[in-house]
């Protein structure tokens, strides 16, 4: 392939690669935010179980199919409950790390893209966390749901009287579930393969693991996907711009393809 035929990057795919100290700066605040944010709701156990209530009650209301139902099915093995529970404890920041990584090493323009995607519904979260604790169903005695991390292990939650690292009232939205999303939409769009559409599956089990361990409601869920789509629209991927392999040729000729014609007819009246 010769240098005028060869496809040239543009637009988007153009931008240059951020520099590597800054983004990982940015990036080490933005999970620092995270986790120290949520925990701004604690000390509101009333309201968190009183929205608990309220949350379950709308579940019902409008028929959502019941967690338990997802529950049943982890439950049918130790082995299974296991595999949900660690998945739940270690998947959710090392995937939407390599996400990241992976975006910044070979799609710079989407990388800054997700970046901002991801920082923009983190921080609509967390403000979400503060104006409505939720505790988990989980805790709540309405649900008759098992705490299958205490149960069956392995568990990020030590007991809430006394757990200062994080804030288990913080249910509403699902993070897991909105972050699960986000890469996968961000890999769908990035790359071009017939198969990119199975990075769907992530979120999906996702979806599954926080529901089925009892961590989250399907509306924690629902709210999350909901803030992302929110965040999509007010922060869109930059267009492309279109190139041809004649304007490639530009730097190199010193002219583009209507100046070469007109000299080329001035020389023939010569």
């Amino acid at each position: 392939m010769n240098a005028r035929t060869e496809p040239v990057p543009t637009g988007s795919d153009a931008i240059a690669r951020p520099p590597l100290v800054r983004e990982l700066l940015l990036v080490a605040g933005f999970f620092l935010v995270y986790k120290f944010g949520r925990q701004l709701a604690t000390g509101h156990t009333g309201e968190a179980f009183a929205n608990a209530h309220r949350v379950w009650d709308v579940e019902r209301a409008v028929r959502l199919p019941g967690e338990g139902a997802v529950q049943s099915l982890l439950l049918h093995g130790d082995g299974l409950v296991h595999v949900a529970n660690t998945y739940y404890a270690t998947v959710h920041f090392p995937a939407t790390a390599a996400f990241l990584v992976w975006l910044y090493l070979r799609r710079p323009a989407h990388y800054v893209w997700a970046r901002r995607v991801l920082a923009a519904l983190t921080a609509a979260a967390l403000v979400l966390h503060l104006l409505f604790p939720l505790a988990p169903p989980r805790m709540l005695t309405a649900a008759g749901l098992v705490d299958t991390a205490r149960v069956y292990g392995p568990s990020v939650y030590g007991d809430p009287a006394n757990d200062s690292l994080s804030n288990q009232f913080a249910a509403m939205p699902s993070l897991h579930f909105g972050w699960a999303l986000m890469a996968a939409i961000g890999l769908i769009v990035a790359t071009r393969s017939r198969l990119r559409w199975l990075w769907l599956l992530h979120p999906t089990l996702t979806l599954l693991v926080i529901v089925g361990t009892a961590n989250h409601y399907w509306l924690d869920a629902i709210v999350a996907g909901a803030l992302l789509g929110l965040v999509l629209v007010a922060v869109p991927l930059p267009h492309r711009t279109p190139s041809t392999a004649s304007t490639a040729g530009r730097a190199r000729d010193g002219l583009v393809p209507a100046q070469r014609d007109e000299q080329s007819l001035i020389g023939a009246g010569r």
